[in-house]
């Protein structure tokens, strides 16, 4: 699993890329809460790199995002493969999840 970060007017905006499954989860979860802890609480997790994502991966989606409303932030998802986007709406986390086909409104949404 390999994460580049960038910060854009305080959003932190994470790519992920390969498989997101139960191996990965500790690294991945641990700079995910640090990347949290460490901003504002304002995250955009782009997943147009990640090709598969099991049970483990979304519960570290979910760690994200109650992390980021612990400091009153948000995460959004953005980019969704249509394997992720059926995995994400099998268990409705679209409920939870702002989600983006587009990083502008993405940001747009976390600026407000």
């Amino acid at each position: 699993m390999i994460l580049t970060h960038r910060n854009h007017h305080g959003i932190d905006i994470i790519a992920l890329s390969g498989r997101l499954v139960i191996a990965d989860v500790p690294e991945v979860r641990q700079k995910l809460l640090a990347t949290v802890e460490q901003g504002n609480g304002k995250l955009i997790l782009d997943l147009a790199e990640v090709n598969f994502m099991d049970s483990s991966g979304l519960s570290v989606l979910v760690s994200a995002f109650k992390a980021a409303r612990a400091k009153n932030g948000d995460v959004a998802l953005l980019h969704l493969n249509p394997t992720v986007r059926s995995l994400i709406e099998l268990t409705r986390l679209q409920q939870i999840f702002a989600i983006f086909d587009d990083e502008a409104a993405a940001l747009t949404r976390l600026s407000s």
